[in-house]
């Protein structure tokens, strides 16, 4: 399975994010990406989103699995963790991660529309963002 994920670090907008909250982002999404079909006078909502959302219990934890409406794109799976990191003071501190999967049926166009929920994701909250290359982009203000 290849993922992407999106790291909460202390500059970003919030430090812990739950399933119900990415749910609200994502169809936030949704409603933008319809408005701006609207104003070009082009179904753009259905081709920036071409996903159901569905939730999913996978190990006692609650995820989001987008299962396509469209042929050329089948499902991306979205979970959100904690790990434990070292914080500015040298003590540990939990940091919040969402991440963005592909499962073995996931085609090329999910990876992009994946690649395109992490960025939007990433920006709005300004986190750090891993994407499937080990690349890493920054949407926070550093110091």
């Amino acid at each position: 399975m290849n993922k992407a994920y999106i790291k909460l670090v202390p500059a970003s907008v919030k430090q812990t994010m739950t399933i119900d909250e990415l749910k609200e982002m994502l169809e936030y999404y949704k409603e933008i990406t319809t408005k701006t079909g609207e104003q070009l006078d082009w179904p753009y909502g259905q081709a920036a989103f071409p996903y159901e959302m569905q939730d999913e219990t996978n190990d006692n934890k609650r995820q989001l699995y987008l299962a396509a409406k469209q042929d050329r794109y089948h499902s991306i799976k979205l979970s959100i963790d904690e790990e434990q990191t070292l914080a500015a003071d040298a003590n540990e501190a939990p940091q919040t991660i969402i991440q963005l999967a592909l499962t073995n049926q996931s085609t090329y166009g999910d990876k992009g529309k994946a690649n395109e929920l992490g960025k939007f994701l990433a920006n709005k909250l300004q986190g750090e963002l891993h994407l499937f290359n080990g690349r890493i982009m920054y949407y926070y203000k550093r110091k």
